[in-house]
């Protein structure tokens, strides 16, 4: 009985922190607001969750990863191309973009991704180094630095404050498309 009560709470405080994210800056969303809209003790997401920071995470993994995951696994088992690797990852995002609260949920992952608050993934396909292995012909820390510098800008382009104004025309997202997929597999100029 304990158990579920705690996966009740845990629910809740996940839902209030959606509620509260959906409409506020993550700045101005605290900690005793989530446990008050939740109807939690003020240390509930202390204890389910840690922090904040791994409350938010652990939304955006719930709402958001089983987009990816599935299709990311399938075509990472096969070792597709770049382009199917990629492909993976915008296509979600366009979806997202299409439905006003996937809007709010890739604002809330820009905000918290692009803002570099610190925390421990769960998931695989939002931990960095499920990513790294993907690029085998370049070293380890230039993978790591062109897939963050390729989900910066796919983040930014879908979940930045003005997403309603972007261009996301299929042109503009194959154009996306295109830039990622090159940035990625460009010849390595550094010293191995």
């Amino acid at each position: 009985m304990a158990g579920k009560i705690s996966a009740d709470t845990r629910e809740r405080l996940l839902a209030a922190a959606e509620r509260l994210l959906l409409t506020r800056p993550y700045d101005e969303v605290s900690v005793r607001g989530i446990c008050g809209e939740a109807g939690a003790n003020p240390a509930a997401v202390h204890y389910h969750f840690g922090s904040k920071d791994a409350l938010v995470a652990a939304l955006l993994e719930d709402r958001i990863g089983p987009l990816w995951a599935d299709r990311l696994t399938a075509v990472t088992a096969e070792r597709g191309a770049v382009s199917e690797v990629v492909d993976a990852v915008i296509e979600p995002f366009v979806a997202l973009a299409g439905d006003p609260v996937g809007r709010l949920h890739l604002r809330l992952l820009a905000q918290f991704v692009l803002g570099r608050h610190m925390t421990s993934w769960r998931r695989p396909w939002f931990r960095m180094d499920s990513w790294v292995g993907l690029l085998p012909e370049l070293p380890e820390d230039e993978s790591r630095r062109r897939w963050m510098l390729a989900f910066d800008l796919i983040i930014t382009r879908f979940g930045g404050a003005e997403t309603e104004e972007r261009d996301l025309s299929g042109r503009a997202v194959a154009s996306l498309r295109d830039f990622v997929v090159a940035g990625l597999t460009a010849p390595f100029g550094g010293k191995k």
